[in-house]
């Protein structure tokens, strides 16, 4: 009997014995779930002996890996992936080479084994392109016995680990690993990752539980937090949004948008909260007008002022600055240095003489020391030289607003957010001067003033003058 064949006789006995199936479900327990489905015939022919026990695709049914025959759902999700046809992406690249194969088909990356297994073992066709096993392991002892042994996958990242997404999303091409480690997401705020009320954004493990995310990993239930890894904001299996995201990240509506699920935190202010007066994540919601505290009597509404930034013409809000690809090149030879693929998640980003990303932040606004790709990539800007300068001269100007604003609130507070006096987050009366100070907080959120004139300079500007003329009315002190 054909492999077909089987496979239909097989399909057609779990439907007979519906009854007996849920009784091995229950027996089974964490193995089968509900896109499971339960086979016990042969799984097609074994595989070679020097495969390190891993499987690939069923003999002469290429795209039809074993897995599937049980994982069905997603297996059949995986199939629209890029991981499912990988082979065919590299020798189709035009530059495939044998040193890339391993990275393309089911081999000893990306997974716990450390020696040379499937492809790379044994060159057989049934291993081409990114298959279950390169992530979850081998499987042939999780077949012969399911309870025993569960290939899990590991969701960590790192240079130097010997498994999961890092192993080949590195190197000169693809630096995913190498600048991710340069980034904020990679670092993990003990004290938040500790506490419940933040494990949904500083947690790796969280966040997938906030989520809604069940599925098994090695360090699902540890008790050391992963930071923000490759796996938290990408499925593997499934690529319903653009670069397999979990959530899109072209959509203008902040309410569905993937970044806007962390990066909108404390945008107003607080008075029940002891850090109520200083803005936590508020990107998001600046860039759609929606941020800071508006004073009384001021003439000024939530949304009313959304800058180029914010509104529809900007497809991908914060990613189109945020993760910006490009390749750099040496200037005297034209050898490809780097092609950075914008996973330091730095806007404007510091770079290095060739023009590499450092994932350092404090480094002068000027096209030597920053790249501005992305301004100009997006079309929004003619030359990077012009966006680094309007940048210049609204940073300053917002600078020297929020500068006035403190000066007044020094002489109605001179201890500004200590106990006692106009601003006390501790007392539960909210006064013109905490919301003054929150706006002020506002516009210096990310240490300096960049962030919010990036994100929103019109708006800002608006709620910096309004306050200062709240506070002068309010407490009759008059602006330096």
């Amino acid at each position: 009997m054909g492999y077909s064949d089987f496979r239909r006789g097989s399909l057609r006995r779990t439907m007979r014995t519906s009854l007996a199936v849920l009784a091995l479900t229950a027996v089974m327990g964490g193995c089968v779930d509900e896109d499971t489905v339960y086979n016990d015939r042969p799984f097609g022919n074994d595989p070679p002996a020097s495969a390190g026990g891993m499987l690939g695709y069923v003999e002469g049914q290429q795209g039809q890996p074993t897995c599937a025959q049980c994982h069905a759902t997603p297996s059949a999700s995986w199939t629209t992936t890029a991981h499912a046809g990988a082979w065919e992406t590299l020798q189709g690249s035009g530059h495939a080479q044998e040193f890339c194969e391993a990275c393309h088909t089911v081999s000893q990356l990306g997974n716990a084994a450390t020696a040379a297994v499937g492809w790379t073992s044994t060159g057989d066709e049934r291993y081409l392109d990114v298959q279950c096993e390169a992530c979850h392991g081998a499987g042939q002892t999780h077949i012969a016995n399911p309870q025993a042994t569960q290939p899990i996958p590991s969701l960590a990242v790192g240079q130097g680990l010997t498994n999961g997404c890092g192993e080949c999303h590195n190197g000169t091409h693809h630096p995913f690993v190498e600048q991710w480690e340069l980034s904020k997401h990679s670092e993990v705020v003990t004290f938040a990752a500790s506490n419940p009320e933040c494990a949904g954004c500083h947690r790796g493990q969280g966040t997938l539980l906030a989520w809604g995310v069940r599925s098994e990993y090695l360090e699902k239930d540890s008790a050391d937090p992963l930071p923000v890894v490759c796996g938290v904001c990408h499925d593997p299996h499934d690529a319903t949004f653009e670069g397999q995201l979990r959530f899109p990240v072209n959509t203008a509506d902040v309410t569905a948008h993937l970044c806007a699920r962390c990066h909108n935190r404390r945008s107003n202010p607080d008075p029940n909260e002891s850090h109520g007066l200083a803005p936590h994540a508020p990107e998001t919601e600046l860039l759609v007008g929606e941020a800071g505290w508006i004073p009384p009597g001021a003439d000024l509404d939530f949304g009313s002022i959304v800058a180029s930034h914010g509104t529809e013409n900007n497809e991908k809000l914060c990613a189109t600055c945020h993760v910006v690809m490009y390749e750099i090149e040496d200037q005297a030879t034209g050898e490809l240095l780097l092609n950075s693929v914008g996973h330091t998640f730095d806007a404007a980003a510091c770079v290095d003489a060739n023009g590499i990303p450092t994932g350092e932040h404090d480094c002068p606004i000027d096209t030597a020391s920053r790249s501005f790709v992305g301004c100009v990539a997006s079309g929004c800007h003619s030359t990077q030289a012009n966006a680094a300068a309007i940048m210049n001269l609204r940073s300053e100007f917002v600078a020297n607003q929020a500068a006035t604003l403190l000066a007044l609130l020094e002489e109605v507070d001179p201890n500004l957010d200590e106990p006692g006096g106009e601003i006390d987050a501790s007392v539960s009366t909210f006064t013109i001067a905490e919301g003054a100070f929150f706006n002020y907080n506002l516009a210096y959120h990310g240490g300096d003033v960049h962030a919010a004139t990036v994100h929103n300079s019109p708006w800002i500007r608006a709620l910096l003058a309004a306050s200062i003329s709240a506070v002068e009315a309010e407490y009759g002190v008059s602006a330096p």
